[in-house]
């Protein structure tokens, strides 16, 4: 049986071929000079050709007067006021004009690194406001490179909802009467709720880049020897990292910094027709000696710095049906408009095998590869189990294709290591996706170097808030791992393969968008379990989860010896000092016995608020809408909470929320009074430690605090009578005022610490203006909107 999560990721990803496959064609995959998307020559799109799914009307925001001052407000922290006014046909000095009469005060200086770092933060703003026409002028795209984003960054169509709401286009024109006096309104209460203006920040948007760029501070470092632990970068570009050396995904200070917290391997996503020559369309291939050259020095780096790097590597890539117009006997499954390169014709055969040894031959510093071969892109033909379409791999058992695809790999990594090779790069062969019932047979096949990684807590039987449940994916708030990682890793030592456990040890999709999950015992326990496990290396991270946290420093720990106790004192004071470590582990204890009650389930991870908490707003009427992968969980109760009822998956979160706060209260009054003189780099660690956890209570505090008003929302839509209505109204009120007040806090937050909000893939998920624009939305409900509803039910 598949996992329920991994079916769900299954479906959202299933639908990327569908939505957007033929847009981006065999010729779009080159870097724009603008260091973003892909821009051939020969442009070949239009805006009108973008996907635009089931395009339904974009939503109505009746906290702004109109939706231009919307489309001012969301960009002001972000796009130039001269770029807006392009947007728009309108003057700069209008678009300040608006900005400063709607309380935003002086737009911030947007830097080219920022504009670079900020597309999809950008894209996902404006995609209810603006047409495509416009997203292309205000970003300063082609067609071709929106295309190419919407399918390959991290299938960002899919987060988008695989639909493109309908907008008209924005034009400006002057403010009348009813919304100057609008503006007057809002930058009054700008003034009340934030004295210092809404989009000043003491630390601006990615700071934190600079910050962890710099050297490391100079303190003991955790144990950094074999086991392999191998992450991702806190704040790479996904698209083409090897191109885009302005933004270098590992710069030095980083490096060390990931050295110091026990880090020995870093990874990054690599495509093979992007490193190594395309044997049918060249084109694809551009640029491809430049990026192993920089992969060749970046490699270089690490190793300096005792860190590996690793490429993950989902090959071979599907093309478009086009491609095969000319090439039919390279054509296996198809899939929407593409269709695979099939892995037992020997021509592809040749070119995986080829690709891989000229990039070993190039890198001989690498430290290996990670395959996927099963789910995300389509790649072989039983990569998305429709192999029986193939008529050459529908012939053959699923486990023999996904296991020659690794063979092929490793036959090109043994091709190209000659003898003289200081080490040589290792092949880890990841189970995702794999059928269970394929699973025994693949290992069988595999070659003797390869080794074998499986996610740790998947199948791990759960029960929160009496429903019993399993864990499907990545979780830190079920210690793993789970019985079918070590089924797995039982068939991968029988076969005499080393074996490695995926885990998410600073950040899950329980909570993406606070540098680290502090729930640090949670991450040492299950370390320790590894380590008992007799494991040969871990991967530490996804695309989330390669901050320089605790949790790195304490599985590094773990996995050296001794219990997670014992880990936990040793980092506790490593960072904290003698004086605060002791109660800043007894902390950590805390919020791991809290977050053991979130409601796990692949719905809440996915679809769920908890990524925006308090930016998300509420909506006095339902939507229409459905929450979407990591993107917008608009206010679809029913796909937030999974199995969970909804009064329970509130609850729940309640609890999480409420446990952090009960610790960060005994953790702020141990600390008040340490007893001795604190080094001001151990009470710094301090503030941030504990602005970390309170960000994360916040987020749980809002996601049921939107579930409880989604829930009277709808109830109260379904009353009869006035005394059906009455309690709902109350609870509304109620649940408006906290979440007003909870936008305000993590407002406070943000702005002095760029880190909240942000994560690698997704970009910043909110900034500072968008939850001044909650603390707007909530005061429209109470002012207007609940007004009304009392008028209504005779209150």
């Amino acid at each position: 049986m598949q996992a329920p999560l991994r079916i769900e990721r299954r479906r959202f990803l299933h639908l990327a071929a569908a939505g957007v496959g033929g847009l981006v064609g065999a010729s779009v995959c080159a870097r724009s000079a603008s260091g973003r998307g892909a821009a051939p020559s020969n442009a070949l799109l239009t805006a009108a050709d973008l996907p635009k799914g089931a395009a339904p009307e974009a939503l109505v925001f009746p906290h702004f007067p109109t939706r231009a001052h919307a489309f001012v407000w969301r960009n002001w922290q972000l796009v130039a006021p001269e770029r807006m006014a392009e947007v728009l046909g309108a003057r700069k000095r209008d678009i300040l004009a608006l900005g400063r009469a709607m309380g935003l005060g002086q737009p911030p200086r947007i830097t080219r690194d920022q504009q670079r770092r900020s597309y999809l933060t950008v894209i996902r703003r404006n995609w209810h406001l603006l047409p495509y026409e416009q997203l292309l002028t205000l970003l300063g795209w082609s067609a071709e490179e929106m295309a190419y984003t919407l399918r390959e960054d991290d299938f960002f169509y899919i987060k988008l909802g695989s639909l493109k709401p309908r907008c008209a286009p924005l034009r400006w024109t002057p403010a009348d009467d009813v919304a100057r006096r609008r503006e007057t309104e809002m930058a009054a209460l700008m003034r009340a709720v934030f004295p210092a203006g809404p989009a000043t920040m003491e630390e601006p948007l990615f700071a934190f880049v600079g910050q962890l760029s710099a050297a490391p501070p100079d303190r003991p470092a955790a144990p950094a020897a074999e086991p392999l632990r191998y992450c991702y970068s806190y704040f790479a570009l996904y698209g083409d990292p090897l191109l885009e050396r302005e933004c270098d995904p590992f710069p030095e200070g980083y490096l060390g910094r990931l050295a110091a917290c026990g880090v020995n391997g870093v990874w990054l996503q690599g495509v093979l027709h992007k490193l190594a020559p395309h044997p049918w369309q060249p084109s694809l291939s551009a640029r491809w000696r430049e990026r192993l050259e920089n992969l060749g020095r970046l490699a270089a780096r690490a190793r300096r710095q005792g860190l590996k790097v690793f490429l993950y590597l989902n090959e071979p890539r599907a093309m478009p049906l086009r491609f095969f117009e000319s090439r039919p006997e390279l054509k296996g499954v198809v899939e929407g408009d593409h269709a695979t390169l099939c892995t037992s014709v020997p021509a592809v055969q040749q070119f995986l095998v080829e690709s891989v040894a000229a990039i070993c031959r190039a890198v001989p510093d690498l430290g290996g590869f990670f395959t996927i071969t099963g789910s995300e892109n389509l790649t072989h033909c039983w990569s998305h189990h429709a192999g029986a379409g193939c008529p050459r791999c529908g012939k053959r058992p699923p486990a023999d294709v996904v296991a020659e695809a690794n063979r092929l790999i490793q036959e090109g990594i043994s091709r190209g290591v000659g003898d003289g090779r200081r080490e040589r790069p290792r092949l880890i062969a990841w189970d995702w996706g794999w059928n269970d019932d394929w699973t025994e047979s693949i290992v069988r096949q595999l070659p003797a170097e390869v080794a074998l990684m499986s996610v740790s807590e998947w199948s791990l039987p759960i029960e929160r808030g009496g429903v019993k449940s399993q864990v499907g994916e990545y979780s830190i708030s079920a210690v793993g791992p789970g019985p079918r990682a070590r089924r797995h890793w039982e068939l991968g030592r029988k076969r005499g393969l080393r074996t490695l456990a995926k885990v998410q040890a600073g950040n899950t999709w329980e909570l993406s968008t606070t540098p680290y999950i502090p729930a640090v015992a949670n991450v040492a326990r299950h370390a320790a379990a590894l380590r008992e496990a007799g494991l040969d290396g871990l991967m530490l991270s996804w695309t989330l989860g390669g901050y320089p946290s605790p949790n790195l420093e304490a599985v590094a720990e773990a996995m050296s010896g001794g219990s997670a106790e014992q880990a936990l004192q040793r980092v506790s004071q490593r960072r904290f000092g003698p004086r605060l470590g002791p109660p800043v582990a007894a902390a950590w204890e805390e919020f791991s016995r809290a977050f053991s009650e979130l409601p796990y389930h692949g719905a809440v991870l996915y679809n769920g608020p908890q990524q925006m908490g308090p930016a998300n707003l509420l909506h006095a009427d339902p939507t229409g809408y459905r929450a979407t992968m990591t993107g917008f969980p608009y206010d679809d109760l029913a796909g937030w909470r999974g199995v969970y009822p909804a009064g329970i998956f509130a609850g729940q979160l309640e609890k999480v929320a409420d446990g952090f706060d009960a610790a960060l209260a005994r953790l702020r009054k141990s600390v008040e009074s340490p007893g001795a003189a604190v080094e001001p780099a151990h009470r710094r660690a301090l503030d941030a430690e504990i602005r970390v956890a309170e960000a994360a209570s916040i987020h749980f505090r809002s996601s049921a605090c939107q579930a409880r008003f989604v829930g009277a929302r709808d109830a109260l839509r379904a009353s009869k009578t006035p005394e059906e209505a009455r309690p709902h109204l109350q609870a509304l009120e109620g649940l408006v005022q906290t979440e007003l007040e909870l936008a305000r806090r993590l407002h406070a937050l943000q702005t002095r610490d760029s880190r909240f909000g942000f994560e690698a893939s997704n970009q910043y998920f909110f900034v500072p203006v968008d939850l001044a624009e909650k603390v707007l939305n909530c005061r429209d409900l109470l002012d207007r909107w609940l007004p009304a509803q009392r008028r209504r039910w005779g209150g």
